[in-house]
């Protein structure tokens, strides 16, 4: 085998090789990236939970601050109508806070599992694409072989004689 052959074949398997590990490389980037992803979402419900913590005792702060001065005021806090009702209104307000927040933290987690999912996708791809890539370097590559092994071969035809029947001239 020629050196230009060897090199050809050897250029071809470091094509494939080159593509199969990019391919690869390309896909665990994005597990990672996804993974990355994922952590970020664990610790988005983390602190959504912490903020709605923060909100109920904020609450009840506020609860025990207004009844202690509702009482010093000389109001009634289990008889008043109206304390009653502030009481009630603020009650509402925290549960409506709550449910924003959880609401929220569900979105921003859902947006998170999608964002993995489709960067999981990106890297499936890629590696696939790699994949494909690198088989057509193999075709590409046996068909070059193959032009370079026919075009170095003598040009025999079963056809044309090996002799010529011609006469040969006779010099003067």
């Amino acid at each position: 085998m020629d050196p230009f052959t060897i090199a050809m074949l050897g250029s071809t398997a470091l094509s494939v090789f080159g593509q199969l590990l990019g391919g690869q490389a390309a896909k665990e980037a994005a597990e990672l990236d996804a993974f990355n992803i994922e952590t970020d979402r664990e610790l988005g419900k983390a602190q959504a939970l912490q903020n709605s913590n923060n909100r109920l005792e904020i609450y009840n702060q506020n609860v025990s601050t207004n009844i202690a001065s509702f009482a010093a005021s000389g109001r009634d806090v289990g008889a008043d109508r109206s304390v009653s009702a502030f009481m009630q209104r603020q009650k509402e307000i925290v549960g409506k806070d709550l449910k924003s927040n959880a609401t929220m933290a569900l979105m921003e987690a859902n947006k998170a599992t999608a964002q993995a999912s489709a960067v999981r996708a990106e890297g499936r791809a890629a590696k696939q694409s790699a994949t494909i890539g690198a088989l057509t370097s193999i075709a590409s590559g046996a068909f070059q072989y193959y032009d370079v092994k026919t075009a170095a071969a003598p040009a025999t035809s079963s056809l044309a004689p090996t002799t010529s029947v011609r006469p040969k001239m006779r010099p003067y």
